[in-house]
């Protein structure tokens, strides 16, 4: 019996200590790897101020040729920023065209040189490489001493955006910044009579003086150029901001960019066939009003109505656009499709360079 008790007693003691040492194990894991945890956890954050910052460097204010005054001379700061522009690396900067446009003798220049100012203040020289008013992008180079150019810069991304991808700028808004505006993509596939590809439309703030700044995703590759706002506010003291923003698709922009690096005039295929639209029933259609540069002589008749290119049916504008920009070459022979009454006819153009 006493044998038996103290049997019974030493298991409760086993338990007892089992369940203790438990206890202190867990407490240990608690104490040590809870703060590996949290390091974790903030990791993803620290990366993304990284990206953002890195960003923000590679930042430049596209400056005003003529000195003019600043707006509040109390800063002591006499210069003025009326677009922005990134750095790609190797002190190349692109920026809109429209951006650094001057007018001379009534007609709207792209400069040989114009003046940037870095994110640390440093007002520096750049020289024309490229620029292409399709799209309205510009290249430059900065010149000068490399240990002042930007120290960061930014890659273009290969892949398109999409609706809803998360999405910031950086840029020189009403001239002042350099200011970060966040949002998210909202139509990746629309349209301005400002430019003649397609444009990537954003919802987030970007105001005059945002124009060349970059559109970036969330692991700050460039998938895009600021290009034009659309106001939506009446208040004059919110005039030259809005949500309603639109930019240059990235891989649009990276095309202009490399054939510019490679030395070679940047261009974009035209057809030359003006549409218009008829009625016919209850449907849409797309007429060919008239035609002209490579299509002059192809054969193309006022009326005849767009079914097709290379056997890729279209049935709006943009989808024209869109393939001819995106999908062919300056110089490619094409196969348009046309109704004329009851028949159907193929044509053939060789596309023209914009």
């Amino acid at each position: 019996m006493i044998v038996k008790r103290l049997r019974d007693l030493h298991q409760t003691v086993r338990v007892s200590m089992r369940g203790r040492f438990t206890i202190l194990i867990a407490l240990i894991l608690v104490l040590c790897v809870g703060p590996l945890v949290l390091l974790a956890a903030d990791e993803p954050s620290r990366r993304s101020a990284d990206m953002i910052e890195n960003a923000k460097r590679a930042t430049v204010g596209i400056l005003q040729a003529e000195a003019v005054q600043a707006n509040d001379p109390g800063f002591g700061v006499p210069i003025t920023i009326r677009g922005s522009g990134i750095h790609l690396g190797n002190g190349r900067i692109v920026t809109a065209r429209h951006a650094v446009e001057r007018s001379e003798g009534g007609k709207e220049v792209v400069p040989e040189n114009i003046l940037v100012l870095t994110d640390d203040l440093r007002e520096l020289l750049a020289t024309r490489q490229g620029a292409n008013a399709y799209l309205d992008v510009a290249v430059y180079q900065l010149q000068g001493d490399q240990s002042d150019w930007p120290v960061s810069q930014v890659t273009f991304s290969d892949e398109d955006v999409t609706y809803g991808n998360e999405v910031f700028t950086v840029g020189y808004p009403m001239g002042r910044g350099p200011a970060l505006s966040f949002g998210k993509v909202g139509n990746p596939n629309t349209f301005l009579a400002t430019v003649h590809s397609r444009l990537v439309q954003v919802d987030l703030t970007t105001c005059r003086g945002n124009s060349g700044g970059g559109l970036l995703n969330d692991e700050g590759q460039l998938v895009g150029l600021v290009h034009a706002i659309i106001q939506t506010e009446t208040s004059p003291a919110e005039r030259g901001c809005s949500r309603l923003g639109f930019a240059l698709p990235g891989l649009l922009v990276k095309r202009v960019v490399d054939a510019v690096l490679a030395g070679k005039t940047p261009g974009f295929s035209v057809l030359g066939i003006h549409l218009e639209t008829l009625k016919e029933g209850n449907r849409w259609i797309l007429g060919i009003a008239k035609a002209t540069g490579p299509s002059r002589h192809a054969g193309f008749r006022k009326g005849d109505i767009l079914v097709a290119i290379n056997e890729i049916a279209v049935t709006t504008p943009a989808q024209l656009k869109n393939y001819l920009i995106e999908r062919t070459e300056p110089g490619q022979v094409v196969v348009v499709r046309v109704r004329r009454g009851e028949m159907q006819h193929t044509i053939s153009v060789k596309l023209g360079h914009s």
